[in-house]
C-alpha cells in the first residue's frame, strides 16, 4: 500500500516551458538581420538636386558625392574637395570595381565644379558616373 500512495501523491509541482532556447535564437536572429542589412551612405549635406522628367532609380550600393551651391564636394558627410574625388572614389572601388558613382549636384552649383568632379571620377576608374536629379 505504501507503493501506491507514493505515486499517487498530491504533489504540486508543475512543469514549466524553458523559454531561454528561444529567446537566445531571436537574439541571434536579430543580430543577423542587422549585421546583413544593407545601409544607404549618405552625402551629410542637403542639396537642392534639379529636377528631370526622366529620372530613374538608381543602385542604393553606390558611392554618393555631393557638389553645394558654393562649390564645395562632400562624400560620408566630410568636405573632400575637388582634389580629393579621385582618391576616395579608387578607395571605394576597391570593395566592388562596378560599382557606379552617383553626384548628388545643387541646382546653383558651377557647373564646371559638376564637371570636375566627373572627371576625377573617371579618372579614379569608376565605370558608371551618374548625376542625381529629383522627380519632377
Amino acid at each position: 500500500m505504501r507503493r501506491f500512495r507514493h505515486f499517487m501523491s498530491n504533489d504540486s509541482s508543475t512543469s514549466e516551458i524553458n523559454i531561454s532556447p528561444l529567446i537566445d535564437v531571436v537574439f541571434i536572429l536579430l543580430i543577423f538581420f542587422i549585421v546583413t542589412t544593407v545601409f544607404i551612405e549618405e552625402t551629410g549635406v542637403d542639396v537642392n538636386k534639379p529636377r528631370a522628367v526622366t529620372s530613374e532609380d538608381l543602385e542604393k550600393h553606390s558611392i554618393l558625392i555631393a557638389v553645394t551651391a558654393n562649390g564645395q564636394v562632400y562624400q560620408g558627410g566630410r568636405s573632400i574637395g575637388v582634389a580629393g574625388v579621385r582618391s576616395v572614389v579608387a578607395a571605394m572601388l576597391e570593395e566592388d570595381k562596378a560599382m557606379p558613382v552617383i553626384i548628388q549636384g545643387d541646382a546653383d552649383a558651377n557647373h564646371g565644379t559638376i564637371v570636375k568632379v566627373i572627371d576625377a571620377a573617371k579618372l579614379a576608374g569608376a565605370g558608371t558616373v551618374n548625376l542625381a536629379t529629383s522627380r519632377d
